[in-house]
């Protein structure tokens, strides 16, 4: 069983794009399927795909890459279950010069810093991926 599923997520998308695979199957639920759909709208994922019966669902998210490499080189779980990390929106920052995003869980759902930022909303800081 697992405890923290925003963890699992981007683990195993960080491992299954190290490891070249061209998807990763995870288990499904609303809010990682909302955080899946985050990351297709900031060019993370290709493709987002739910499989199996009602009890037993997965999601299925195709990765993209480069010719230089995975799009996805690391991620860091920020706000964890033992400790909530909150920001406001004036103290959201551009996470490695751009080249990276923050991911948080607004009022107004899941969305990147930037994202945030325009909305003037705060939120959750949820993961960091670069």
């Amino acid at each position: 069983m697992v405890t923290d599923p925003i963890s699992d997520l981007i683990i195993r998308l960080k491992n299954g794009s190290l490891a070249k695979k061209p998807s990763v199957i995870v288990t499904y639920s609303r809010f990682a399927e909302n955080v899946a759909h985050a990351l297709k709208k900031a060019g993370y994922l290709t493709s987002i795909e739910k499989k199996g019966k009602l009890f037993d669902r997965e999601l299925e998210l195709g990765l993209v890459y480069f010719e230089s490499g995975a799009r996805i080189r690391g991620v860091e779980r920020v706000s964890k279950p033992s400790r909530r990390i909150y920001v406001k929106s004036g103290d959201i920052r551009m996470y490695r010069s751009g080249f990276g995003n923050t991911f948080l869980s607004t009022p107004q759902g899941i969305m990147t810093d930037i994202e945030a930022k325009k909305n003037n909303v705060g939120g959750e800081v949820l993961f960091k991926i670069w």
